[in-house]
């Protein structure tokens, strides 16, 4: 998962950005997952990127 900018954020277009919010909330889901069964991935940068995606929206 790549990190948005909020450069590319704003060059989307407004399906685009509801389509990375629900793929990043999918991911997101399983990631948790994942870290509860003892793997570790990168929760923290999805959530900022979500947040990114809904300051901007």
């Amino acid at each position: 998962m790549a990190i948005l900018r909020p450069k590319e954020i704003r060059e989307m277009g407004k399906a685009d950005k509801e389509k990375k919010l629900k793929e990043l909330k999918l991911e997101l889901i399983k990631s948790r997952g994942k870290v509860s069964q003892g793997g570790s991935l990168k929760t923290r940068e999805i959530k900022k990127t979500i947040a990114r995606l809904l300051t901007i929206k």
